[in-house]
């Protein structure tokens, strides 16, 4: 199988072994940039305050490691999970997002370590037992802590919320930030649905292929190659809008540009436009190619999806039907086209694959904090949905409570709101009780971080609508496969 080359996906997306995000668009990168003789004089500043002490190394599979700490060391671990890294980018260990973050948590006391992960690409199966090893490691080097927290951003975020699943006694508590928390299985499942639905409406005529993707790099071309088009008239830009809808892609691209307004459709499918050219379309129409080689074969289905059901349930619905009418199109024509087209089922060994990288359960027992910017169209808010769902079924809401940044794009947290979120959690372990957190008391508490706030703090009360396509343990074995066994395919609201 031909993997995905690095130059190729980087001209869009940047390696999550840069950044804390899974994938952040050029655009976005540079609008949330900060001077970088402020940021060192900052770092340099307040890594003055405590010694730090650094230890590397490389693990049996061959990832790398990471452990910083400070002189005096309060006794709290901070264990962080990198974003995704594109298959043939650098994979280097980290152990905090960003380097400001990472300055300001040392010079308190904190120690922190993480690792590279032995491989790129879609790497809970590596992950999971990596970061572990990492706190045997920390517990031979330094010492046993009295409470260790696992966090993480993107791919990382989903990573963390598996480390407390499979490892509940190796934590206290977690922060899984913009994480894919609907799971391996539910966040495929939902980019096939996009999928699908361009492939049927706009690239019907082509070679274009939604699954089981032989040549990564051929086909991400083909794929941008008819967006573009369909960006050109009024009848392809509401098709792909119906596209995005099943995906609950936000209208809003830009973290340095306002929100636009709920009815200004133009422009929230330009935005939506701007996330499947610059970021989505390299994952789900080249980068899946690394998944399916992993899971061996396809992993996602869309037997027995109602497409009307789902436009109906999702977020942009009023978008897509302003959009067809002004293009003078049938909606209701195009929607029997999908829910007539011929289907497509998974291979169920690779489900089982992605269920155990990873599905979850809900049962937590001990405080988790998730942070979420609304304006996400790599890893929808929505995700955030699906865990609470999950957690609610298993009867531990007390454990879990969510936090969302008014801003758009992936993972675009200031480090002063991940500060502040982080010693929101502290604060629930210190005094066994949630603290509150109101957007104006969170807004507050990261003003008075000075020079973490590199854009104005933004904590705003959210409620995510419900994730289009859940799966989770409940859920186990029930898909539409290849052998023909069926069951549950999606739970109706």
């Amino acid at each position: 199988m031909k993997i995905v080359s690095a130059s190729r996906v980087s001209q869009r997306i940047d390696s999550g072994a840069q950044s804390p995000q899974f994938s952040m668009s050029r655009m976005t990168k540079r609008a949330f940039s900060i001077s970088a003789l402020t940021l060192l004089l900052f770092y340099f500043a307040s890594s003055a305050v405590a010694a730090v002490t650094s230890h590397t190394g490389t693990l049996p599979d061959g990832a790398t490691f990471l452990i910083e700490v400070p002189s005096p060391w309060n006794g709290t671990l901070l264990l962080y999970s990198h974003g995704y890294v594109i298959p043939g980018s650098l994979n280097s260990a980290q152990d905090v997002g960003d380097p400001a973050t990472g300055a300001f948590l040392l010079s308190n006391g904190f120690a922190l370590a993480g690792s590279s992960y032995a491989h790129t690409g879609w790497a809970i199966q590596e992950a999971l037992p990596d970061q572990i090893a990492v706190l045997d490691i920390f517990a031979a080097l330094v010492g046993t802590p009295s409470r260790t927290i696992a966090w993480g951003h993107s791919l990382g975020g989903i990573i963390t919320a598996g480390l407390i699943q499979r490892f509940p006694d190796r934590f206290d508590a977690a922060l899984p930030m913009c994480g894919v928390l609907s799971g391996g299985v539910g966040t495929w499942n939902q980019a096939l649905d996009s999928e699908f639905a361009f492939k049927t409406l706009l690239a019907s005529g082509t070679s274009l292929q939604v699954v089981n993707i032989t040549d990564p790099n051929t086909n991400l071309a083909l794929a941008e190659g008819v967006l573009a088009s369909a960006q050109a008239t009024p009848q392809g830009k509401a098709r792909f809008a119906l596209s995005a809808a099943l995906g609950d892609t936000p209208g809003w691209f830009n973290p340095a540009s306002p929100e636009p307004a709920p009815k200004d459709f133009a422009s929230r499918e330009a935005n939506q436009f701007l996330w499947a050219s610059e970021v989505d379309f390299p994952f789900v129409f080249a980068l899946r190619a690394e998944l399916e080689f992993r899971a061996g074969g396809n992993p996602s289905w869309n037997t027995g999806v109602d497409y009307r059901k789902q436009l109906n349930r999702s977020v942009d619905r009023e978008e897509v039907r302003a959009l067809y009418k002004q293009a003078g199109l049938s909606l209701d024509a195009d929607l029997d086209a999908l829910n007539d087209a011929a289907r497509i089922t998974a291979n169920p060994d690779s489900v089982d694959y992605l269920e155990q990288n990873i599905i979850f359960n809900g049962r937590i027992n001990f405080p988790v904090l998730t942070l979420h910017t609304t304006g996400d169209g790599l890893v929808a808010n929505q995700n955030e949905s699906a865990y609470k769902d999950v957690v609610d079924e298993a009867g531990n809401q007390r454990w879990l409570r969510r936090t969302f940044v008014h801003r758009a794009g992936h993972c675009t947290f200031t480090p002063a709101e991940t500060v502040t979120a982080l010693q929101n959690l502290l604060e629930r372990l210190n005094n066994g009780r949630w603290p509150d957190l109101d957007p104006s008391t969170l807004n507050a508490e990261a003003a008075t971080l000075g020079p973490l706030n590199i854009a104005p703090p933004s904590f705003l009360r959210f409620e995510p609508a419900p994730f289009l396509r859940p799966f989770d343990t409940s859920d186990e074995h029930r898909c539409a496969c290849e052998d023909g066994d069926s069951g549950l395919l999606q739970r109706e609201f």
